[in-house]
């Protein structure tokens, strides 16, 4: 019986490791974020455009697009209603959690701006958004 069980043992220790491994390659080669050959695109130095200024460069970045869009939004409803689509953004998009702070400072800005220089007004819109940065942006401008 203590032959079978030390046999045992060592088959499981030769095998295990085998098996685990090529358990966790397999693994990792079908995750959803390892795009097959066919989704991958290529592409070359000359797909960019050379005439293509950094500032045109940084309209089109995401934050600033979304910079923008709650601005317009700020100015046509409320800093509430902008706060409240930063956060469902923030939500959808971690990646643009990084630009957060300086979008909510932003709108801060522009709420004192929309309300002529009323920091009091302005700061009563103010909500938990990325810290306190909307708040900051009030007291920026004040």
């Amino acid at each position: 019986m203590n032959q079978v069980a030390r046999r045992l043992g060592k088959t499981f220790a030769l095998v295990l490791p085998v098996v685990l491994v090529l358990s966790g390659t397999l693994a990792v080669t079908r995750v959803p974020w390892a795009a097959s050959s066919s989704d991958a695109q290529i592409l070359t130095a000359s797909a960019k455009s050379p005439k293509e200024t950094e500032a045109e460069r940084a309209a089109k970045a995401p934050q600033e697009a979304l910079r923008r869009r709650l601005l317009a939004e700020l100015q046509e409803k409320d800093p509430g209603a902008a706060l409240t689509d930063l956060q469902v953004a923030m939500a959808k998009h971690p990646s643009l959690a990084k630009y957060c702070t300086s979008i909510a400072r932003s709108l801060g800005r522009a709420a004192v701006a929309k309300y002529d220089g009323a920091t009091k007004r302005a700061q009563a819109w103010s909500r938990p958004v990325c810290d306190t940065a909307f708040a900051t942006g009030v007291a920026s401008v004040g």
